[in-house]
């Protein structure tokens, strides 16, 4: 066997665990490790023309595939560049290992030429963050690294000299078995035994539920079922358990829409599923609340538990609800359930209130046509900002569809990067970038990246020419909007000149039409919608103090938009409700 040199070496471990792809931009450090990936044919190097773009990719892929992703960038400002997606894909608890590759080894220290200290640098957005310093430390290091991103769920860093890389690994290397998936994590008998104790003693039971029922939307709709409660969720939690939801009475927060916020403050047992959602202000403080998380850190830094339950969402279902007694009475959640789709009449006119003649575009449409027209196994990614407004909005779940944004972190032009890193997993499947001019034009570069890689990504751009959330955030706060306007270009005909599909939409009649030609679009595709700006109304009564961080304090409801096919859905699960 021919000998290896650590850089080798690092890519052969990177395939044993699964990694298919690395994103990154080349330079200098990182060229051996690039050099080991040419010459690898089970791994692939995919060139972006922003760092931060081969983040979002990253932690998108692994978000999709559930394994392992990586990106890499060279040393000082190339690396540095990781750390805003790298953030995101830590939060979102992706699995990512993430490549900073180092100066020189002898000058590490000494001021050399682009030099920084990534092992402070990633500490915050990593669960592990070391440097190799010695050949002699591969391939353990980096299989310890592999073992924390997939095991915690999450970034690990490790940062290399380029010299390193470019050494010879040790001819007697220990490589163990790695670690490629996540256990199931059951709670004690203790626990499961309180908890029922505390589900049989209560009247009104809601499930508030997040990205953590993941695989056990048949449990919580059997325990719903059995304990008759409606069933709230967070946005990130909105793909998992919305879709075949009898029990659904929406989503709590300023995104919020339906009755999701009373059903959690009018009962008198909550049961946050999987959830770490973050703005306790919506959350009860008079009620007992119950929280069930994989991620013992998570438990109780929302709001005061009664009782924590350390486990997997669907483990706990599994072992609690055959314990628990059959409640008949349904008297709360048909009242959540009559109220969710009495709310929901009260806001679905702003979306159908002459919206096919009104110039500018309502966005509100446009979300609600791309609903209408996108594949049933379609993944979604969404920009932050007003875009998440009309996701959470219109993008109707089915089990199937994906839905993947910034939710935790709230970055910026994560859209664009994250539809890479989805497409490159699967370019059979449709995949939508609902994208913001804002953020779009942050990283516009890596449109040039769909071009070049002939990615059939499908851009749908909302462009009102504003920061849109930002602009709300000011005016709820009772100041005149500033610094919010874009002057934008015609996004289509850059598109088209990059070599790529585009298309630009001034008309509501136009729009149907533009989306199925760019949908039928082999490469890909960008559709510029000029859309109103001033698609949102703000309650009359609502002072500066009840905003901060999205967290409302006493009026929950700032956004008067349309909730698409919802509330056909909110219609159905209250024909057997009894009418007064």
């Amino acid at each position: 066997m021919a000998k290896q040199n650590v850089s080798e070496q690092f890519v052969d471990i990177l395939v044993r665990a699964g990694v298919k792809r690395l994103y990154g931009v080349v330079g200098d450090s990182l060229n051996p490790v690039v050099d080991a990936v040419r010459r690898n044919s089970s791994i692939e190097w995919i060139q972006v023309r922003h760092e931060e773009t081969a983040a979002f990719a990253a932690g998108a892929e692994a978000q999709i595939t559930g394994t392992l992703a990586a990106c890499a960038g060279s040393c000082g400002p190339g690396n540095l560049h990781l750390i805003n997606g790298l953030y995101d894909a830590h939060r979102s608890m992706a699995p990512v290992l993430a490549l900073a590759s180092h100066i020189p080894s002898s000058e590490i220290g000494l001021g050399y030429f682009q030099e920084t200290h990534p092992e402070l640098l990633f500490q915050e957005c990593s669960h592990y963050n070391e440097m190799i310093s010695n050949p002699q430390q591969m391939p353990r290091l980096l299989q310890t690294a592999i073992q924390h991103a997939i095991g915690r769920g999450g970034v690990s860093v490790v940062s290399m000299p380029g010299d390193i890389a470019s050494r010879q690994a040790p001819e007697k290397s220990v490589e163990h078995a790695l670690v490629t998936s996540r256990p199931s994590v059951k709670p004690g008998d203790e626990e499961i035994e309180k908890l029922r104790r505390m589900v049989d003693e209560a009247e009104r039971v809601t499930l508030f539920c997040g990205s953590g029922t993941a695989g056990a939307h048949a449990e919580v709709m059997e325990f719903a079922e059995r304990v008759k409660a409606p069933v709230g969720h967070a946005l990130r939690g909105k793909e998992w358990i919305q879709y075949d939801n009898p029990y659904d009475v929406g989503m709590s927060g300023l995104l919020g829409y339906g009755a999701a916020y009373e059903a959690t403050n009018e009962c008198d047992l909550l049961i946050l599923l999987g959830t770490d959602f973050p703005y306790n202000a919506f959350l009860p403080t008079d009620v007992k609340i119950v929280q069930v998380d994989v991620r013992p850190e998570h438990l109780g830094r929302r709001s005061k538990l009664d009782l924590a339950v350390w486990g997997d969402v669907r483990e706990t279902l599994r072992a609690l609800t055959p314990r628990v007694k059959v409640k008949s009475d349904r008297k709360f959640l048909d009242r959540m359930l009559k109220k969710h789709a009495d709310a929901l009449e009260g806001v679905v006119k702003a979306y159908t209130r002459k919206v096919e003649k009104h110039v500018p575009i309502h966005p509100e449409y446009v979300a609600s046509v791309l609903d209408e027209l996108a594949d049933e196994d379609a993944v979604f990614t969404v920009d932050t900002g007003m875009c998440n407004v009309w996701a959470a909005r219109y993008l109707t779940p089915n089990g199937r569809r994906r839905v993947i944004g910034s939710f935790s972190h709230g970055s910026m032009a994560n859209a664009l990067p994250q539809a890479i890193g989805a497409q490159f997993t699967d370019r059979s499947r449709q995949v939508v970038s609902m994208s913001g001019d804002g953020g779009f034009s942050m990283l516009m570069g890596d449109f040039l990246t769909l071009v070049q890689y002939n990615l059939p990504v499908k851009v749908v751009l909302f462009n009102n020419s504003s920061l849109g959330m930002v602009e709300l955030e000011m005016l709820v706060a009772g100041l005149p909007s500033f610094g919010t306007t874009n002057k934008n270009p015609d996004f289509a005909a850059i598109a088209r000149a990059a070599g790529a599909y585009g298309v630009r939409v001034e008309k509501p009649k136009q729009l149907e039409g533009a989306l199925k030609d760019a949908f039928k679009h082999k490469g890909p595709a960008l559709v510029d919608v000029v859309t109103d700006p001033n698609a949102l109304s703000i309650p009359p009564k609502i002072s500066a103090d009840m905003v901060t961080g999205f967290a409302l304090s006493a009026s929950k409801i700032v956004l008067d938009g349309g909730v698409g096919r919802m509330l056909q859905m909110a219609r159905s699960n209250i024909r057997n409700v009894p009418r007064p």
